[in-house]
């Protein structure tokens, strides 16, 4: 008799790190995997599905013009009920720390489904930083009966919570940037337009900006130190994909539009940012995934952020954190790039997050229940 598994996706980053899982779960004779997509970021989840080849089994819609968090948890939690109780599920998947995780392993909960969590573990013991996941993620582990942990130090956090049946197993997010590099190699030429892009410079800066508990005058101090850095290193060229929430939008654009080795571009499927990556000089981001994946493209990172659930990088030495103070980042930047013995040692750190095996095993201990 199969095993049924539903497999919930709501945004971006939970689809490049469960579908791994998905794929490697089709390989099986007992589990039966199905896909539910919630549509939290509907636009670009369609990009990830696209570029895997996977189409959801169901789909939720449920995003509407200006939603709340609040809102947002109302109508998935209503919609998964809906969803779940008519599934005949035995186990139901979830990753990280967003809406979706925390609403879709509730209602899990409430029906008495197992609930296996991937990325479990992770922690900054800061209730608002990042805000709203640091809380999603300790909830989920409170009704949780697999804990799929990235690292050693995700399985101390979760044993101090006296949380029970952990695995460390590394972080599928290597898995999938694994696979994405197969795909890119094979059709490098779709993506001249970024060659195009940062032709003539010495350098590539990637950025990313989008947290929610930077917005205000972090988010600020974070745009003027890009603009002191694009001033001081003219023959860079700075790329920043920029995320399509307004309070990211206007601060951006209001601070670099007119900077002329500053690169504005409308955010980008995953596969061109893995390109993008895999050309970069260096990395300023508040990004998790890219914090974890670009270890193994050995670029540099520079986090800004006031606090890090991925400590990981830091102490291994293939990132740095930097605050979200002018000062600090710009501080950073420099140190690494006149540094080159700082530079080298920073891009030959092993990957600390994962080796490319994490779903075959996750896919094991599910098939072993």
């Amino acid at each position: 008799m199969n095993y049924n598994v539903a497999i919930v996706v709501g945004t971006r980053p939970e689809a490049i790190k469960l579908l791994p899982v998905l794929l490697e779960m089709k390989k099986s004779k007992v589990l039966s995997p199905i896909l539910i997509s919630t549509g939290q970021h509907k636009e670009m989840l369609d990009q990830i599905f696209n570029l895997f080849d996977v189409t959801p089994d169901i789909t939720l819609d449920v995003m509407t013009s200006g939603q709340t968090l609040a809102s947002l948890t109302s109508i998935l939690v209503k919609k998964l009920d809906e969803t779940i109780v008519v599934g005949n599920f035995d186990c139901l998947i979830v990753q990280g720390d967003t809406t979706t995780a925390f609403c879709a392993g509730l209602v899990a909960y409430y029906h008495q489904i197992k609930v296996a969590h991937v990325e479990a573990g992770l922690r900054t013991h800061d209730i608002y930083s990042p805000f709203p996941e640091e809380v999603n993620r300790k909830l989920i582990s409170t009704f949780c009966n697999l804990n799929f942990a990235p690292t050693q130090k995700a399985v101390e956090a979760l044993e101090a919570e006296n949380v029970k049946n952990i695995h460390c197993v590394g972080n599928t997010v290597i898995d999938s940037l694994l696979m994405c590099l197969n795909i890119v190699n094979e059709k490098k030429e779709q993506y001249i337009q970024y060659d195009e892009l940062t032709a003539g410079n010495e350098g590539v800066v990637l950025i990313t900006g989008h947290r929610r508990e930077s917005f205000g005058e972090d988010f600020i101090n974070i745009c003027t130190a890009i603009q002191k850095l694009a001033t001081k290193y003219q023959h860079f060229c700075f790329v920043y994909p920029v995320h399509l929430n307004p309070k990211v939008q206007g601060v951006v654009k209001e601070m670099l539009s007119d900077i002329s080795n500053v690169k504005l571009i409308e955010p980008i499927p995953y596969d061109e940012l893995v390109y993008l990556m895999s050309r970069s000089t260096i990395i300023l981001t508040d990004s998790g995934g890219i914090q974890e994946e670009a270890p193994s493209l050995d670029i540099p990172v520079i986090v800004m952020r006031n606090r890090t659930e991925r400590e990981e990088g830091i102490e291994a030495g293939c990132s740095v954190l930097s605050g979200t103070s002018t000062s600090g980042i710009v501080e950073a930047f420099v140190k690494i790039m006149e540094d080159t013995t700082l530079y080298e040692t920073m891009s030959r750190v092993a990957n600390p997050y994962g080796d490319g095996k994490t779903s075959e095993r996750i896919v094991e201990i599910l098939e072993s229940m």
